[in-house]
């Protein structure tokens, strides 16, 4: 088949694919699958081993694979961050952080020692492994997240602020491992690991990322609400603010995924506070009333995380594509059959059982937080960038295998398990709600 005909076939599928997700998408959410699901399925058909419109090689576009599980990612924090509303103040915060600190921490010791007992990886290939699998999924986990920034549940807090913390606290293990590798500088006895790519990179991410988010918002809402200005293309304030965070992370050698998550919070927090205070800002604005004032921040939140939103399912089409396509491409190792179990059903309940402990968080929250560990893009660009830093090819192709079972497992057991569990949830938490509305009557 000519190049011309395969271009055709290909919009052909892309468009199907698109129409067919908008007409049933209502109908897909009430089925134990998810959309996902439909994707993956999507790229096995239209790579090498069917239609053979997208051929893709881990090693050949190790690149471009990169970038787009990169650009996923990014657009995935940064609607995650502005989906949070809580002030950090808030005890609620807890739970996420420590989901991303000291469930991290175990998840990336278990993998680790998992690695060099029962894999024969040497440390650093280990410690790299850990890093790569530890952090959760802020693309595919929407379904187990806030549904809008007025949700307060612990559940969807917790793994949404997970989520979005923790693909940033993994940095520094992956910056380990390679270390270990051989292909990273760690400095004598670690100091330059510690100092930089700990302390600084960590820090200043978050640091960077609150400055860019928190000075767009004021002067968007002040050129806004005063001079009737920079009205409209609310959608330029998503990009703007994701690029420059990024790019003025990088520059900086600290971590960009941290400072765009940390941006939306930011720029989120100022929205909200300007809404909550509508007088003075109507007292700012002399030819405002307070009810429009209102509106103007209101507005721009809804038209961001809107459009956030859209931009999220075009990045989770196109990677969960790529990464069934890459599926004929590679042999699945035989350990992953136990490891990917091991995973899911003791090494992720022990992380988070160990980093709750003591937390104000149900029972059967805790245990829904043990279950939707969700991997996926986050630990795709992870890989993609360790085999950018040239690590052994065979060291590569091994971590390849086992980190695309761990993803494709991932998208399959929780895309069916999610919908029937997130309905008992509610169920559970609305009847629990009515019992204490009875109670206290």
């Amino acid at each position: 088949m000519n190049e011309p005909s395969l271009f055709a076939l290909g919009c052909i599928v892309v468009g199907l694919l698109l129409i067919a997700m908008t007409l049933g998408g209502s109908f897909i959410a009430r089925l134990p699958l998810s959309a996902a699901m439909l994707y993956l399925c999507v790229g096995w058909a239209i790579g090498p081993n069917g239609l053979r419109l997208l051929e893709l090689d881990a090693t050949r576009d190790v690149l471009l694979i990169e970038r787009l599980t990169e650009i996923a990612v990014l657009i995935s924090l940064f609607t995650a961050g502005f989906k949070l509303r809580l002030p950090w103040r808030d005890p609620r915060w807890r739970i996420p952080v420590r989901l991303a600190s000291l469930s991290m921490l175990v998840t990336v010791a278990a993998m680790t020692a998992i690695g060099v007992g029962l894999l024969d990886l040497p440390l650093g290939a280990a410690v790299l492994l850990g890093a790569i699998l530890a952090p959760t999924d802020p693309v595919l986990a929407s379904d187990v997240q806030v549904s809008d920034a007025d949700d307060r549940d612990r559940l969807r807090f917790g793994l949404t602020g997970e989520g979005g913390l923790n693909d940033g606290t993994a940095f520094p293990f992956v910056m380990l491992g390679l270390g270990l590798l051989g292909v990273h500088e760690l400095g004598a006895w670690g100091t330059r690991w510690w100092l930089v790519d700990v302390a600084w990179a960590t820090a200043g991410g978050i640091a960077i990322g609150f400055v860019v988010g928190a000075l767009i918002g004021r002067l968007v809402l002040h050129l806004r609400l005063r001079h009737r200005e920079a009205l409209g293309a609310d959608e330029f304030i998503a990009f703007g603010t994701i690029a420059l965070a990024y790019g003025l992370a990088l520059v900086t050698h600290t971590y960009g995924f941290l400072a765009v998550f940390s941006a939306g919070l930011a720029l989120r927090g100022i929205a909200d506070s300007s809404t909550q205070d509508p007088m003075a800002i109507a007292r700012a604005a002399s030819n405002e009333s307070a009810a429009d004032a209102q509106r103007v921040p209101a507005s721009m939140m809804s038209a961001v995380q809107r459009f956030n939103e859209q931009l999220e399912r075009f990045g989770e089409v196109a990677v969960v594509v790529a990464v069934g396509a890459l599926l004929a491409t590679i042999s699945l190792p035989r350990e992953a059959l136990w490891l990917v179990p091991l995973l899911f059903l003791v090494v992720r309940p022990l992380s988070v059982y160990a980093g709750l402990a003591g937390a104000d968080a149900s029972p059967m929250q805790k245990r829904m937080m043990a279950w939707f560990g969700i991997r996926g893009i986050g630990s795709i660009y992870y890989l993609m960038y360790a085999i950018r830093h040239e690590i052994d090819a065979d060291l590569a192709q091994r971590l390849l295998g086992l980190t695309l079972a761990v993803v494709v497992t991932s998208v399959v057991a929780h895309g069916i398990s999610v919908t029937p569990l997130m309905n008992r949830y509610e169920r559970l938490r609305n009847r629990t709600r009515h019992a204490g509305r009875e109670r206290g009557r």
